[in-house]
This record gives structure tokens, C-alpha cells and sequence, in this order.
């Protein structure tokens, strides 16, 4: 039931630079994403993307089901919190090899876990790349019954920063170093998106108050090594402030969402966000633009009904619920690429479901809206 939560929360948290559009020589172009089962790797969500300078793509994956196939113990399913995979485009070949971490004894456990011991996890979202290393956002989660968080069993725990080094070696041997950035009791978690604009590591955040809006914080690059101390807000007043005082900040967008994507687009002379909208449930892929990244923000436009939630759809099924949006700009080729994960209300059925729960990669024309000015 635990998991259960988790995907649900997902849908209802709505919880080189990854800001430049990539030259059109670079091998992205060539290839789309695709994402097969392929044992142990058998199915995830979340999928964020990080372009590293040397041509792969990093893909950040969420709870990640695991083993030669899908098991499901009760409403347990079998899984570890975070997997990674390593993608790359030769002579127009797409490849992608899926990293799930291994402990001492062999097993399979996730390659972000909280130093603590105190029964908390990691939800690890958006990253970038700086310096040939990895910055990943982790948001912290404990198991916590009738909890205020619509009664589903969790409870956010605040906000980290991994370190990712060695991106060289085997995903196995890479190093991780874990910084704290922002406590519990702040109800703001600097996660949604992540991307480098300048001598800053820029963070979309959401307020856990209210309708939920989109805050902006940022870290300047030379401040990494103790982010906690560096860590800016966007005020109400239009200037940045030292550490992060939710209620003081800006609005950037009356409704965020916990996972999305915010990339700037200089063949548009815009910023744009994409997400599933953040109502529970919904069937909406949301495009939104802006001239600066602190907005002022569109609405937002209906670009995509997803069709699994569609009762039309040939496999439809009422349990089914979809979420999860980003974009993936270095895969396109002046059109729109996206995905977004489905996933069920009933675990087991996982087990005899594997048309669901791995990344959904949709290639659409950019939308009108996203036409420069």
C-alpha cells in the first residue's frame, strides 16, 4: 500500500546546461526515446532527463520495479525508490542501458537513501550537470499511516542535494555525496525542476500551502558545496533573499506541479513548462510559456489528452492514472517531445499489466502558442 501512495501522491503533489536547446548537429537529434521492459528493469516512473556534455542523457527514474518479471507481495510491489539510465544516439540507433544500484551483499537497492536510518526514502526528481558531475534533487518521504497528505500513509520530509561524481565508470561505482537543503518544517521543497541560467543552479519549488503555487529559489554554482547556506529565495518584492521563506516569495505559477519541466527555448525567445495538470486525476498535458523564467506565466494550454485516460482507448481501465509530464528538449528537432508515466490503483495489476508504468514518449509540432514573437 506504501507504493500505492507514492504513485497517487505523484498525480496529487502536483510535487554543459539543461537550460540551452542543443545545436541540431548533436547526436539527439538522430534518435527518439523508447522505454522496453527489459529484466531487472521492469518498469519506473518519474523520468527525468540530464544531457551530459559528452552526448548521453542520464534518465532519473522513480520507483522502479525490479526482477526477471513484475511482483507484486499483497500491494507491495517489488521495487527500490530510484534507478538510473544511460542513453545514447549512434548513426541514429537509440540505446538505452537501465542501472539498478547493488548493495554489498548483491542486492538491489536504490542509489539514494537517506543517511539516517529512521525509515525515510528518497523521491529523486530533476537534476543537472555541472562540472562533469551530477546535482539531483531528493525529496525525502517517511511511511506515515492517516497521515495529513489525504490520508495516503506519507508525509514529505523536506528537500537534498546529491552529488553525483564519476560519470565516467559504470553507474555502479559512481560516488554520491548528499547535502541538506531545506528542512521539514519550511513545507517547501526545491525539486519540480532544476536547470543552470548564469553562475546559478535554479530549483522550481512548491509551497505546500494553499493552492499549492510554484516559488523559484536558486544556489549560486560556486555556493554547491554547502547549498544549504547559499540558498536564495525569489521574494514578493521581485529580489532574491538569502535562505527560503515560502510565504514571503513570489508566485511564479498559481498552480505548480511536482514534477514538470521548465527549459528556455531561444528559437522561441521563451520559457516554456510542461506537466500534466496538476488536478487529481486529470487526462490534461499542460504547455505553458513565459518571456523570463519568473513569468509572468500562461495559464496554460490543453495540448494533449492522454489517451489511456480516454474511455474510447482499447484498453481502457478505470483504475489507470496518469502523471508525470516533462519535456526533452535535446530530442527534438523543432517539434515538441515529452513523456509522461500511467500507473494503476490496484498494484497486482502490474502483474498482468505491463502496457503500463514505464515512460510514455509522445513527439508532437510545437504548439501555436509556443511560436516566437
Amino acid at each position: 500500500m506504501k507504493s500505492l501512495c507514492k504513485w497517487i501522491a505523484a498525480s496529487i503533489l502536483a510535487i554543459t546546461s539543461t537550460a540551452s536547446v542543443f545545436a541540431k548537429d548533436q547526436p539527439h537529434f538522430d534518435c527518439g526515446p523508447s522505454f522496453s521492459l527489459q529484466a531487472p528493469w521492469e518498469g519506473a516512473d518519474a523520468a527525468y532527463s540530464v544531457p551530459l556534455g559528452d552526448g548521453r542523457d542520464v534518465w532519473i527514474f522513480g520507483d522502479t520495479l525490479f526482477g526477471k518479471d513484475r511482483q507484486v507481495k499483497g500491494n507491495e510491489p517489488e521495487m527500490v525508490h530510484n534507478s538510473f539510465g544511460i542513453s545514447s544516439c549512434m548513426d541514429g540507433q537509440w540505446k538505452l542501458d537501465y542501472s539498478i544500484k547493488r548493495d554489498a551483499k548483491g542486492q538491489f537497492s536504490s542509489y539514494f537513501s537517506p543517511q539516517r536510518n529512521d525509515g525515510t526514502y528518497y523521491w529523486a526528481l530533476d537534476g543537472v550537470e555541472h562540472n562533469r558531475e551530477l546535482w539531483i534533487t531528493l525529496v525525502c518521504v517517511r511511511n506515515k499511516p492517516q497521515s495529513d497528505a489525504f490520508a495516503l500513509g506519507f508525509e514529505v520530509c523536506g528537500t537534498d542535494l546529491a552529488r553525483v561524481s564519476g560519470l565516467d565508470q559504470d553507474p555502479q561505482n559512481w560516488k554520491i555525496s548528499y547535502y541538506p537543503l531545506v528542512a521539514e518544517s519550511v513545507h517547501a521543497n526545491p525539486s519540480a525542476s532544476t536547470l543552470i541560467q548564469g553562475d546559478y543552479l535554479y530549483i522550481f519549488t512548491m509551497y505546500e500551502k494553499g493552492a499549492r503555487p510554484q516559488i523559484l529559489t536558486r544556489i549560486p554554482l560556486k555556493g554547491l558545496d554547502d547549498p544549504q547556506k547559499h540558498l536564495q529565495y525569489r521574494g514578493a518584492d521581485d529580489q532574491w533573499h538569502d535562505g527560503l521563506e515560502p510565504e514571503k516569495a513570489k508566485v511564479i505559477m498559481k498552480t505548480g506541479a511536482s514534477e514538470m519541466s521548465v527549459r528556455y527555448h531561444p528559437e522561441l525567445n521563451k520559457w516554456v513548462a510542461v506537466m500534466v495538470d496538476p488536478q487529481i486525476f486529470s487526462d490534461k498535458v499542460i504547455f505553458r510559456t513565459a518571456p523570463s523564467m519568473t513569468g509572468p506565466w500562461s495559464d496554460g494550454e490543453v495540448i494533449y489528452k492522454i489517451p489511456e485516460l480516454q474511455k474510447t482507448f482499447n484498453k481502457y481501465d478505470p483504475d489507470t492514472f496518469c502523471y508525470a509530464g516533462k519535456e526533452h528538449p535535446e530530442f527534438e528537432k523543432g517539434d515538441l517531445v515529452f513523456t509522461y508515466v500511467c500507473n494503476t490503483m490496484k498494484p497486482k495489476k502490474l502483474e498482468s499489466e505491463p502496457n503500463i508504468y514505464f515512460p510514455q514518449v509522445v513527439r508532437m509540432p510545437m504548439p501555436a502558442t509556443g511560436a516566437a514573437k
